[in-house]
């Protein structure tokens, strides 16, 4: 078929739809762009198809089927290199997706057993649902050919996708001589949309992925980059008179058991713990398609992944580790603000969760509580900050409302609280972001806190008594068009300002920031697909309440380049003035990123920063080298190695060293099929220090830690999952004769979707 035009193809007239390409009987061809988009009607069957990965029911037949016309990426709206027929129909209760995805070479089909929403790296298609046709939220899902599920959700107004979203619904795919076939059915139970007596109209966009020496994206309809919205540029279907979103009802039993043996350091020997079980429940409910209630009572909340690792030197503020655990994780979105004010891992040990989330038209809202048996505290300053835990529960509550108004704009107000026995931390603001046009875009958000601390946590951690009050102000300018994108952003947290239910490091501090850079787009017939040069450059100071100290300036040059091999790299100077300890120190720094794919399943990376670093410990500028490296290699089908590595070392002015560290973390994954896999996880973190270097005597000359996990998934959808596993810890410092066990865990966990009609 032609590039000429979009097509939207009818009927086939055989059966079997993968030997031959569709025959072209209808044809609707409305122009480009959000006011005059693509309208097509999607039938309804009425009878049914097994998704199986092989386009052989009758149902097909009947299917609205498009042609992925463009190539979006790299190139600009190029003609496709090969052909994608995709075929569209619903039956009532699921929207059904099948895709014929030719490819002259099959072999060199990148496609690999893996566990659910990672498989990007893959070919793959998928489909983008703006269900409300808002032009604001969708839903997306992706399969690569052989079966392996993606799902997330996408926030055009604010910005970014979340793959922490998992729906329940169907998935197959098979490679053949011609390409492959993914067949696709995604329950309307899962979705949300208007509950109408007619047709709807929902947003549209049918992708496919197709990774070789670039990584292609492909599309039914053009796109237009010097626009800054998605949703508003893509196709339309017509259709779903009888679809019923449906009650939406997931329960979810869960069984637990563990056993934690720990080191008992008077008899220098493993002490045995008990065997603990327990039962919980979660229950997921639509209450209407706009409204989703989450219920969890006594769950376990424990992580069964064990976190990537951080480097744990020469570090100022407490390290941020992503949330993990499913509960937390879905509707996180609707909680999000510019400042991070709400981090779900501050709840430690809850024995009861609730959570609603729900739109209105163009307005979102989200409720969450929780009761917690622990409380985990973070301490920011303007210089470092630390962490305490107290043994003591508390109640977590926070409310979010966002209303939107124009196009992709939106207000919104945010309310936290955390209280427990002599302890409180209240939180509460509004923000708002603005697009007057589709390059310029303004955001802000203030906070106001009131926090209260027991007494033993003003004694032990050296905070304020009694109450204190302060506020946070964030503002952002970005404008960004085909070639330019700049921004502006301001900061602003008083000394006293606490967020304890999210992650707020630093206080005491105002930041200003500028900055811009220039794009140039390949047109395919250049050895690179983009160039990038830019600049930014800012201050940071101690609020005026206590003094205004200078904490630290920096200017920055950098560029970027992305070319053949899918390979993109990057590289900058920075030169800073940083202040600790009574001295603003001058820096100056080197840096550098890139990574590329050799060949299909290996992906191999590594940055470099070298230059001028402050030494924290003795207060002194030392010079540092850091490097990490890192590889993600599919050896074959079922086996994905994954390795990364940390290396620093610090130097004093005359080139003694202060100290050498490094860090890594090897996973290896079976993947038997796409729902299971065994993986064997270990850690190892080994510092060498030069004591005469340091100040404080006590310093360890060597300290190491070392664990290891072994772990068995089993997932019939993303709630029925079964995990079995294993994990140790080990550890050596100057008190140690030797790496020595400090603790071990077996652990299983039992969960079932019941879903009912």
């Amino acid at each position: 078929m032609s590039h000429g035009s979009r097509r939207i193809v009818g009927v086939l007239a055989t059966a079997m739809l993968v030997p031959t390409a569709p025959s072209a009987q209808q044809i609707i061809t409305d122009g480009i762009g959000s006011d005059a988009l693509t309208i097509g009607d999607i039938p309804h069957a009425t009878d049914t198809a097994v998704i199986d990965g092989v386009l052989d029911e009758a149902l097909w037949r009947g299917a609205l089927i498009i042609e992925l016309d463009y190539e979006t990426n790299p190139r600009e709206n190029a003609p496709a290199p090969v052909e994608t027929f995709v075929h569209l129909i619903e039956d009532g209760a699921r929207l059904l997706i099948a895709f014929d995805a030719r490819d002259p070479a099959p072999d060199e089909i990148r496609a690999y057993l893996r566990d659910r929403d990672s498989a990007y790296n893959d070919d793959f298609v998928g489909v983008v649902l703006d269900t409300f046709n808002d032009q604001r939220r969708a839903f997306e899902f992706f399969v690569n050919p052989l079966g392996v599920q993606m799902d997330m959700t996408l926030d055009d107004v604010n910005g970014g996708e979340d793959d922490s979203w998992d729906a329940i619904w169907e998935s197959a795919g098979t490679i053949t001589d011609q390409g492959y076939v993914v067949e696709m059915a995604i329950p309307f139970s899962q979705l949300r949309f208007q509950r109408t007596t007619g047709p709807q109209v929902w947003g549209i966009d049918t992708l496919r992925f197709y990774p070789r020496t670039d990584r292609v994206r492909m599309s039914a309809h053009p796109q237009d980059r010097g626009r800054n919205c998605y949703l508003c540029q893509m196709d339309k279907i017509r259709g779903f008179a009888s679809a019923e979103p449906g009650r939406g009802l997931e329960v979810v039993p869960s069984l637990t058991a563990s056993r934690a043996d720990a080191r008992d350091a008077a008899l220098d020997r493993l002490v045995g713990g008990s065997t603990e079980s327990d039962v919980g429940v979660g229950v997921r409910w639509a209450v209407t398609p706009d409204l989703i209630a989450n219920l969890a009572v006594n769950p376990d909340f424990s992580q069964v992944e064990a976190d990537v690792p951080q480097l744990d030197v020469n570090n100022q503020f407490a390290l941020f580790f992503p949330e993990t655990r499913p509960f937390f994780l879905e509707g996180a979105n609707f909680f999000g603000t510019p400042i991070d004010a709400v981090f779900t891992r501050t709840v430690a040990d809850p024995d009861f969760g609730a959570k609603i989330t729900g739109t209105s038209g163009t307005n979102t809202f989200g409720l969450f509580a929780a009761e917690d048996a622990v409380t985990n505290l973070l301490f920011p300053g303007p210089l470092g900050s630390s962490n305490d835990s107290l043994e003591q529960s508390n109640e977590t509550f926070v409310g979010r409302y966002q209303l939107g108004f124009g196009t992709n704009s939106a207000v919104g107000a945010l309310l936290t609280s955390r209280s427990g026995d002599g302890y409180h931390n209240r939180v509460g603001g509004f923000d708002g972001r603005y697009r007057p046009t589709d390059q310029h875009s303004f955001s802000f958000q203030y906070l106001s806190s009131d926090t209260e601390y027991p007494d033993a946590v003003v004694t032990g951690s050296q905070q304020p008594a009694g109450t204190l009050s302060g506020d946070a102000l964030q503002l952002n300018y970005e404008f960004g068009t085909r070639e330019w994108n700049a921004f502006a952003n301001y900061r602003r947290f008083d000394p006293d300002f606490r967020a304890d239910s999210g992650f707020v490091s630093q206080v005491d501090v105002e930041n200003q920031s500028v900055g811009f850079n220039r794009i140039w787009h390949g047109d395919g017939t250049r050895w690179w697909n983009q160039l990038r040069i830019g600049a930014n450059t800012g201050s940071r100071h101690r609020t005026a309440g206590t003094g205004g100290q200078l904490l630290g300036r920096w200017r920055e040059l950098f560029f970027s380049v992305q070319g053949p091999l899918q390979w993109f790299g990057q590289a900058g100077v920075t030169r800073q003035q940083q202040f600790w300890n009574g001295v603003l120190y001058d820096q100056d720094n080197v840096w550098a990123f890139s990574q590329f794919r050799p060949r299909g399943g290996l992906n191999v990376g590594m940055s470099v920063n070298m230059g001028d670093q402050i030494d924290f410990a003795n207060s002194r500028l030392g010079d540092q080298l850091r490097l990490e490296p890192w590889v993600n290699w599919n050896a074959n089908r079922h086996l994905l190695i994954t390795l990364q590595h940390t290396a620093a070392r610090l130097d004093d002015q005359a080139g003694e060293q202060i100290f050498d560290a490094d860090l890594t973390d090897l996973r290896l994954t079976w993947q038997f099929n796409v729902r299971s896999f065994l993986r064997f996880t270990t850690q190892q973190q080994n510092i060498e220090r030069n004591v005469a270097q340091f100040i404080n005597p006590d310093t360890d000359a060597h300290t190491e830690s070392q664990g290891a996990q072994l772990l068995y998934s089993y997932q019939l959808n993303p709630q029925t999952v079964v995990y079995a596993g294993y994990s140790d810890n080990h550890m050596d410092n100057d008190d140690l004769a030797s790496l020595t066990k400090t603790d071990r865990t077996f652990f299983l966990k039992l969960s079932y979707a019941w879903v009912p009609l």
